[in-house]
């Protein structure tokens, strides 16, 4: 075992957690380090039927759970029981780490593993990490439910397929204009199912093998009907293609009765704009929180943000691709919650050891955002943003072949404002010195065309970081 660190506190003070162990001495060692790291310990079990009643009675925020517990239970089935509903997050700590007894843990959906002898800072990364992942998960969770409840309360019809045609779903509003229930549409063919009429001679349109066949990723129709079992009705239609990069999942049907056309728009792009408005600020709650570790670099990752989203605009990059850029450029140095405050502010030039350390915050920020689903590879652009053309960056030597455009923009943007503004160590050394250090790596470890266009937005545009 390590000895405790000093000067060392949890991300949540507040956290409460349960131990599980039957081994009275190791149980006593983890609780004494836990509250020594800030936590506060609800209580100690060595069993799974007392860790299932504490667990019941006082909802800890986490639980640390031995694999290998005496009694009828183990810590794998104690830990099905409490955690059904995957409400309280469990880490296991173990001796014991054979295939079986993994495999057996990984159905319970664990956010850790810790395996025995352990390190204070293994620990309380651990649970940190655990933690954060847990509260992404119930926030994902919640949007979820946000979603569900906004797809069926949308007054449009609204119908999902498969790539071949297959409806996988369909809110109230389509199966109230359909006439029948969902589960009578699921699984069934779109073009036999939905009769799309021309409005004009009601002839029978193949709507959806007709869009398959085009390149356009979406179509909108104005002018058409929908022919149900007991009427015809006049509806507007837009049809997109759900695409993952080159593959191709499926599409979206929007059906819209032409009556109700204004005020329905009105209403779904007041609920866009208000789900849109949600992300972003949920974003921007995330980069401020991890700057707080870090008062000297306090407003860092939205000056990056502002930077690379001003070049991604300037390399005339797509809406949803500059907006990418702008999200991936405030969560970029996230991953620096898992390094310690006084490293991070420290005044003098970091030992090799400490800049080690510094170095894994690609790969934390990538664990804290992985299970988040964005809609855009943000997690990956985060783990890339310190990777270079020539392969000499971190953590991965990743070349030019490997990094995400994305990834580029954002490291000539992290390059330039870390050099234009001051650090704990050097004051700020201007935008001049900046330009002059991308410049001797365009082409080599920057990106060119990314290296022009900072240049211009800041030589030609007189672009300078909002104060």
């Amino acid at each position: 075992m390590s000895s405790y660190p000093k000067n060392t506190e949890p991300y949540n003070k507040t956290s409460r957690i349960l131990i599980v162990e039957d081994e009275a001495i190791v149980a006593l060692d983890i609780k004494a380090r836990l509250q020594i790291l800030g936590y506060t310990v609800i209580g100690v079990a060595s069993n799974g039927i007392d860790a299932i009643e504490i667990a019941l009675k006082q909802s800890p925020d986490l639980i640390l759970m031995d694999i290998m517990l005496e009694g009828d239970l183990d810590g794998i089935d104690t830990a099905e029981v409490i955690n059904g509903d995957g409400s309280i997050p469990v880490i296991y700590i173990t001796a014991y780490a054979d295939e079986e007894t993994l495999k057996r843990a990984k159905i319970t959906e664990p956010f850790g593993y810790i395996i025995k002898p352990f390190e204070d800072r293994e620990l309380s990364l651990t649970i940190e990490m655990a933690l954060y992942k847990h509260k992404a998960e119930s926030s994902i969770k919640e949007s979820r439910r946000w979603l569900e409840t906004t797809f069926n309360s949308i007054g449009d019809a609204v119908i999902t397929t498969n790539p071949h045609g297959i409806i996988k779903s369909a809110n109230k509003t389509a199966v109230n204009m359909l006439g029948c229930s969902e589960n009578e549409l699921c699984t069934k063919d779109f073009n036999t199912e939905i009769n799309m009429v021309n409005s004009s001679t009601l002839k029978s349109l193949n709507l959806l093998i007709d869009f398959q066949k085009k390149p356009e990723k979406n179509i909108s129709i104005d002018d058409i009907a929908l022919k149900t079992k007991v009427k015809i009705i006049p509806v507007s239609v837009n049809i997109s293609r759900i695409q993952d990069r080159n593959t191709i999942m499926g599409t979206v049907v929007v059906m819209r009765d032409i009556s109700q056309l204004k005020e329905s728009e009105i209403a779904l792009k007041n609920s866009l704009k208000q789900i849109r408005r949600a992300f972003d600020e949920t974003v921007a709650s995330l980069a401020i929180m991890s700057e707080k570790r870090d008062p000297y670099t306090s407003g860092h990752q939205e000056r990056v943000a502002e930077l690379a989203s001003r070049i991604a605009t300037k390399l005339r990059l797509p809406l949803e691709k500059i907006h990418c850029v702008k999200i991936s450029g405030l969560l970029h140095d996230i991953g620096k919650i898992s390094i310690p405050a006084e490293i991070l502010s420290k005044p003098t030039r970091l030992t090799d050891l400490e800049m080690s350390l510094v170095k894994t915050h690609p790969e934390a920020g990538y664990e804290i955002l992985k299970g988040i689903s964005f809609p855009w590879p943000v997690a990956k652009i985060v783990l890339q943003h310190h990777e270079r053309l020539d392969g000499t960056g971190y953590p991965k030597g990743l070349t030019e072949k490997f990094t995400l455009p994305e990834s580029k923009i954002i490291a000539v943007a992290d390059v330039v404002e870390a050099m234009s503004s001051h650090r704990p160590y050097r004051p700020a050394l201007g935008f001049a010195k900046a330009i002059a250090e991308i410049v001797k790596g365009r082409g080599i470890v920057y990106d060119a065309d990314v290296v022009d266009a900072c240049i211009n937005i800041i030589e030609y545009e007189k672009f300078s970081f909002a104060p």
